[in-house]
């Protein structure tokens, strides 16, 4: 299988679905001209035209509600986000109308609508430019919120959110645009909702998404090498839907579970899983079941001091000795 970077595969599954119906567009601010803030869109304007790569208003409000309008009436919009942390200033949008307008019309109207770009932090822009929505975004019925951790994964996600009738919010992340993968060539399409075991394992279930699998996998490779533990680790790939069967049959397979994640430790999607986890597998359970989480505090700019209020290897493979007793 060829092997491209992650930027590459979010491009070319945009490039193909373009290709592939004649109502997708893209929108965001910079995507054409200047082939995105993140080079994401590259090439995509001379491909495909002004009409359908458009350059918006510094105004993420203002076209996210006309994609949404747009969608309504047949149109199936791609909407980048510089930062996923400017959501906020589009939320009536996002998640009051676009995520009721088929129950608030009874079923008359779709909404499919693709919201994408980065959310992560670990960039050292501060604050502002570094949230992880996707517990909030999750929290309301009627979208559906993808976390790609691969770029086999990201292409493969996104296709299929390009082609569903709900709202799908794609949260990227810039530190894995450079990554590589092999990625399948021809049609790929993941279901939303199917997570994936990344690394099979006896010991302790990690189940995470989105960069720290990348942690849990390197710590998972450390915890066998020194401590000969074997580790599972279970990609969500999707926050909603959420695939419980697959990480209930690590867990029973485990006995102990961690889980690992980007957002603060407070109602987070962790928070989440524990519940469920307890609720459908608490016999299962040699254990107490553990979370480790970005430090609850605002992202900081201190570049050796973020790196450590996120999740990284050394902290993913400290948590799960404790998680093992």
């Amino acid at each position: 299988m060829p092997v491209i970077t992650y930027r590459e595969a979010i491009r070319h599954a945009l490039a193909e679905e373009l290709a592939r119906d004649a109502n997708v567009v893209v929108l965001g601010e910079e995507v054409a001209q200047f082939n995105g803030a993140y080079k994401v869109t590259e090439g995509l304007l001379e491909k495909f035209g002004p009409a359908r790569i458009v350059d918006t208003p510094i105004s993420e409000a203002g076209f996210i509600g006309m994609g949404i309008g747009a969608s309504m009436l047949g149109v199936r919009p791609v909407m980048e986000l510089m930062f996923w942390s400017f959501y906020s200033v589009a939320f009536d949008q996002i998640l009051n109308n676009a995520a009721n307008v088929r129950y608030m019309s009874g079923g008359q109207i779709n909404c499919p609508i693709v919201i994408r770009g980065p959310a992560n932090g670990g960039t050292n822009v501060g604050a502002t430019h570094s949230h992880t929505p996707e517990n909030v975004l999750a929290n309301h019925p009627g979208v559906k919120v993808a976390v790609p951790s691969t770029p086999a994964d990201a292409k493969g996600l996104l296709k299929s959110a390009i082609r569903d009738n709900d709202p799908v919010f794609f949260l990227e992340n810039t530190i894995l645009y450079g990554t590589e993968g092999e990625v399948p060539e021809g049609e790929v399409v993941i279901p939303l909702g199917l997570a994936d075991v990344k690394r099979t394992g006896t010991d302790l279930t990690i189940v995470t998404y989105g960069r720290c699998v990348l942690h849990s996998l390197a710590a998972a490779d450390l915890l066998q090498k020194e401590h000969d533990i074997s580790v599972e680790v279970v990609d969500l790939r999707t926050i909603r839907p959420l695939d419980m069967d697959t990480v209930l049959a690590s867990v029973a397979k485990t006995h102990r579970v961690l889980i690992v994640e980007e957002q603060k430790p407070f109602a987070s999607v962790g928070s989440q899983l524990a519940y469920m986890i307890q609720r459908e597998a608490f016999d299962e359970l040699d254990g107490p079941i553990h979370r480790l989480a970005t430090v609850d505090a605002p992202a900081i700019y201190s570049p050796p001091v973020e790196a450590e209020q996120l999740p990284n290897p050394q902290r993913v493979l400290n948590a799960a000795l404790a998680a093992l007793g």
